[in-house]
């Protein structure tokens, strides 16, 4: 029986270290730091298998600094990476970073600099009020998605529609400082 649960519980830890691509966050003492975004289900489980992308970002400066790389999205569909700011449709100020098209592997590659002139999280963003206070969690911080353009208004950075199956969505939020 022993035998049985160590063989669960390695099970388990390869599972989830594949759905894991590596680590968010900081990257050491520098200013770029790691933001995984993944397909999750009904339950907000991340979809073994499914479609995700990897950001590296500024975390803070004067533009807000990218580089995207997704992989397993739908084929030749433009895509969006927004920062969505609860609560719906996302616009509370939301922000459209950059949009694409993948290609015909269903791959997409966005890099650039945006001056999104606002921090993330900004209010009156839900996630800007600080629920870490007195040890509550979760901490605050911006939620970044990945949706088709189809989805997403650009001029009013509004989501038009719903449609989660085609989404990526961030494994955990981000900050970022916009100076001067």
């Amino acid at each position: 029986m022993a035998v049985f649960g160590i063989f669960v519980s390695l099970s388990l830890l390869i599972v989830s270290s594949a759905l894991a691509k590596g680590p968010n966050g900081p990257a050491g003492q520098s200013n770029k730091a790691h933001l995984y975004l993944y397909e999750k289900d009904s339950s907000w489980n991340i979809v073994n298998g499914g479609a995700w992308g990897k950001m590296t970002y500024n975390q803070s400066g004067s533009t807000f600094d990218y580089v995207f790389n997704g992989h397993e999205l739908q084929p030749n569909t433009g895509y969006s990476l927004i920062y969505y700011a609860d609560p719906w449709p996302g616009d509370n100020p939301g922000a459209l970073i950059v949009s694409g098209t993948s290609n015909g592997g269903g791959n997409i590659h966005l890099a650039g600099s945006v001056d999104l002139t606002i921090d993330l999280p900004s209010l009156p963003d839900q996630n800007a009020v600080d629920p870490c206070e007195g040890g509550a969690s979760p901490c605050p911080g911006a939620k970044i998605w990945l949706v088709p353009s189809s989805d997403y208004d650009a001029t009013t950075n509004s989501m038009t529609a719903w449609n989660p199956e085609n989404y990526l969505f961030e494994n955990n939020s981000i900050l970022y400082e916009d100076t001067p």
